[in-house]
This record gives structure tokens, C-alpha cells and sequence, in this order.
């Protein structure tokens, strides 16, 4: 008899006595679990009754269990309370760490389907347990490194731990816990050509793979750098989407995942390292891994509400010559909302209303001392807007003219023939006016960063597989 679940308004844990892996078995079906309240105006197309089937599959610290539900395609992922080292030759009861692995996950994937990455993730059922899209996994690590240590410096002697790489050192291991994950070269996981659900993985599905390797790794190290704790390494795992046949992130992403050293201090690392490099575990012991899983955890959940924060830490200001011009303002600001950064619209002709532009000019100055700011210019004819802002500030200006049929080729001169001492740029465009916006405010918070760099990911991939479709 399968159980059916339904969602909760109230976001409380079930009310009653949980097991091991605090579920609930009812005749042999699978967890009673429930969904957290989530944000109202979010998309909430995943709460919905479901049935729980069968445990499908269980691995050294999870269970996944098939669900059935209007949406197919789906289970359920629920955590142990598990920890182990040297492919389960190690192993240990660690209390509470399925819900400190749980909420690291969640944390780490809602961060990066925000930042525009697609993962298997899709949302929290309960503190233990999370929906997921059903993947066909492929049976390989990516592992991405910043500083050699650890097993790299033990397979590479003469590299001296510490050693930086720029860009991240990427390495792949054949999931294989009775031959310990052996490294495979690229020519290898090319020649195996490995085939995972319908799709067999090709040179060209290994370079996409590698590439959203580098970024996932280079975006979350941007993000714990915010707490001023270096990502040394990761290792990830994707899986073909069963119902899409895309390759997307899979598997977890927590304090298991990788190598963080609080201040760059190895002697600080607060990781699953810790754990590894125990020669006896004690009572003691595991009281101080918990510790360092539960500072992971609410590290990430302030790094989380901290990117929330950020949609509002930098702004672009489009200032406008006349009304005429709100549609081109408009698809500047469009631009930089999906970028994550906010834009305020102005209209003023430094023409016309040279006085009360300078007025505009001085407020956003002022306000630009606490939240940093770009200014772009939108002018027609005679551009004079964008000049006379930038001769009377030291903000960064963008003149992007609207497009003129009639004069267009004569208008662009005024934005491009400056006077001497003023250095506002010009583009034509109105995305590359807010993605040029953006690249300059990136570097005051890891939100628009990390957007810009998933962009930029998804173009590489999108003209690799459109060349691929060529041929």
C-alpha cells in the first residue's frame, strides 16, 4: 500500500516516531515525509500529492526512492546519518549530520539554480530529504582543484603543497569503491565511451562537462569567499536527466564535497577532512565534526541570505533625455535584472535641463557612497547627456544611444568625438550596455559574478552544440 503525501502549510516535521533516517515505514512503501512551506511567490510547481514507491537505490550516506506523482520523472532523496572515508572502509554513526548534509545541499543547489545552472535539485520535502529529477548518473568524479594538496601532492612529487592553480587543475575518477575511484585521463573516459541512459558520452559532451566543472567550482568559491574561507577543491557529479536527456548536475554537494580553509589555514579546515585524517574516533571527536558540519551549515545559510541581499547592493542608473527613449531604457533594465542588478530609470536633457541633470547627478553621486553604481546614458540626435555626466563625475558612464533609421550614422559621433579629459564608453546595444553595467559592479558582490559567469558557460556551451549540430 503506497502512502500519500501532501504538502504541509505549516513546514513542521511529522509528528510521528522516526526511524533511524527519521522516516516512517508503512507497509514496506517508503517515508512518510512533507514539504516545507516554501516562498508564496515562488514557483511552487512541484508541491503536489505523491505517491512513494520503492527504494530504488542506496549509497554509502543516502537512500533514493521512487515517488509517483502528476509531474514523472521525479524521487526522493533522504539522507543517512552516516559518515565514511576510504570507500566505506571507514564508517561511523554521526547523529544529526543527515540534516546538516541536507541543508548544506539544499543551500548549495538553490544558490546555483539561482545563478542560472541547471542540477538535479528541486526542492526540500523535509530536514532530512529532497525532490530530485531522476538521472541516469554517470560514473565519473570531476574533481577541481585551486591549491595541490592531499592526494595530488602524494601522486605529483615535486609539486609542493600550496601550489595555486589558475585556471582550476581538473582531474577525473572512474567511481569504482573496490579498486578506490581510479584517475582516468581524458583519453580513457574518451575510449570508454560510456554510455548512460540513451546517451552514449562523447569528446564533445566531456568538454561541456568540464566546463561546467570549472564554473560550478569558480562560482561557489567566489560565494565562500564572502566569509573569507577558500574552496581548495570539490569534486562533483552530473547525471543524464531521464526525461530531458540532459546532462546536468546531480548527486550532492555538501560538507563531504570538498576542502574549505577558513582564512586560507589548512589548520583551520572544518571539512570532511577532518574526519580522514582521525586514526582513532572518539566520542570527542565526532562532537567536533558536528560542530564543524553545523558552522558549514549556517555559514551557507547566511551566504544564501546574503546573495538574496545583493538583487539590491549595486545599481544602474539609466538616465534618459527624453520619455521617448523608455523602451530603449527598458531593455537596458531587463538586461540588468536578470543579471541581478537593479536599475532606476531617470529622464533629464543636460541640454534643456543642464541645472537639474547636475541636481539628478548629485543625488545619485551621494547615493553611490553606499551602494555602488554605474550611470548610463540614453540620448539621441546631439548626445550630450552622457558627455556632461561624465565630465562632472568620477562614476562610470555608458552612453547607448537608441537607435535613430533616419540619422543614425551621424548621432553615434556626438557619443564617440569627445572633448579631451572624459572617458564614457559607447555601446549601441541595449544587452551589452547592461552586461558591460554589470561586468563593472560584478566585483562588489559574488550575485551578478556568478550570473555573468553561468552566462557566459551557457554561450560556450550553446555554440559548441550548434557547431556539433553542424556536423
Amino acid at each position: 500500500m503506497a502512502t500519500t503525501h501532501k504538502i504541509n502549510s505549516n513546514g513542521d516535521e511529522p509528528k510521528q516516531k522516526m526511524s533511524r533516517l527519521d522516516v516512517k515505514m508503512e507497509s514496506g512503501s517508503g517515508p512518510i515525509t512533507q514539504f516545507e512551506s516554501g516562498d508564496p511567490n515562488k514557483n511552487r510547481s512541484c508541491d503536489e500529492a505523491f505517491t512513494l514507491g520503492k527504494m530504488f537505490c542506496e549509497g554509502k550516506t543516502k537512500v533514493v526512492y521512487e515517488i509517483n506523482t502528476k509531474t514523472p520523472g521525479r524521487c526522493l532523496i533522504v539522507s543517512k546519518d552516516i559518515i565514511t572515508a576510504g570507500d566505506g572502509a571507514k564508517r561511523n554513526v554521526m547523529e544529526g549530520k543527515a540534516e546538516l548534509s541536507s541543508a548544506t545541499n539544499a543551500a548549495v543547489m538553490q544558490m546555483l539554480n539561482d545563478f542560472g545552472l541547471k542540477t538535479a535539485f528541486i526542492k526540500v520535502v523535509n530536514k532530512k530529504s529532497f525532490l530530485a529529477w531522476k538521472c541516469d548518473m554517470i560514473p565519473i568524479e570531476w574533481v577541481a582543484r585551486r591549491v595541490a594538496t592531499g592526494s595530488f601532492i602524494r601522486r605529483h612529487v615535486g609539486v609542493k603543497e600550496g601550489y595555486r592553480f589558475s585556471p582550476p587543475k581538473l582531474e577525473t575518477f572512474y567511481k569504482d569503491d573496490e579498486n578506490h575511484d581510479p584517475q582516468w585521463s581524458r583519453e580513457v573516459l574518451e575510449e570508454a565511451k560510456l554510455k548512460c541512459g540513451k546517451i552514449v558520452i562523447t569528446p564533445d559532451l566531456i568538454d561541456i562537462m568540464e566546463k561546467m566543472t570549472i564554473t560550478i567550482f569558480e562560482v561557489l568559491e567566489k560565494a565562500w569567499k564572502s566569509k573569507n574561507v577558500s574552496l581548495i577543491d570539490m569534486k562533483i557529479e552530473f547525471g543524464v536527466r531521464q526525461d530531458t536527456n540532459e546532462i546536468i548536475l546531480a548527486d550532492v554537494i555538501d560538507n563531504d564535497s570538498w576542502r574549505i580553509w577558513p582564512s586560507g589555514d589548512k589548520r583551520l579546515m572544518k571539512d570532511k577532512q577532518v574526519y580522514r585524517n582521525l586514526k582513532e574516533v572518539t566520542n570527542g571527536d565526532m562532537q567536533n565534526l558536528k560542530e564543524n558540519y553545523t558552522w558549514v551549515s549556517n555559514q551557507l545559510t547566511t551566504i544564501s541570505e546574503a546573495l538574496n541581499e545583493d538583487k539590491n547592493s549595486v545599481r544602474v542608473a539609466v538616465c534618459m533625455g527624453s520619455p521617448k527613449d523608455m523602451a530603449h531604457c527598458n531593455k537596458i533594465k531587463a538586461g540588468c535584472t536578470e543579471l541581478g542588478v537593479r536599475c532606476t530609470l531617470h529622464v533629464s536633457s543636460a541640454h534643456k535641463s543642464t541645472t537639474e541633470t547636475l541636481k539628478m547627478l548629485a543625488k545619485i553621486e551621494d547615493e553611490a557612497s553606499v551602494t555602488p553604481t554605474v550611470l548610463v546614458a540614453v540620448a539621441g540626435r546631439s548626445n550630450g547627456l552622457g558627455p556632461v555626466i561624465s565630465g562632472n563625475t568620477v562614476l562610470p558612464v555608458i552612453n547607448c544611444p537608441p537607435p535613430s533609421e533616419q540619422w543614425g550614422r551621424s548621432d553615434i559621433w556626438s557619443s564617440l568625438r569627445l572633448p579631451s579629459g572624459l572617458g564614457c564608453a559607447t555601446l549601441l546595444d541595449p544587452q551589452a550596455a547592461a552586461t558591460c553595467a554589470s561586468q563593472i559592479l560584478a566585483q562588489h558582490t559574488p550575485l551578478v559574478w556568478s550570473r555573468l559567469r553561468v552566462k557566459q558557460m551557457q554561450y560556450w556551451i550553446d555554440l559548441k552544440q550548434s557547431n556539433d549540430g553542424l556536423n
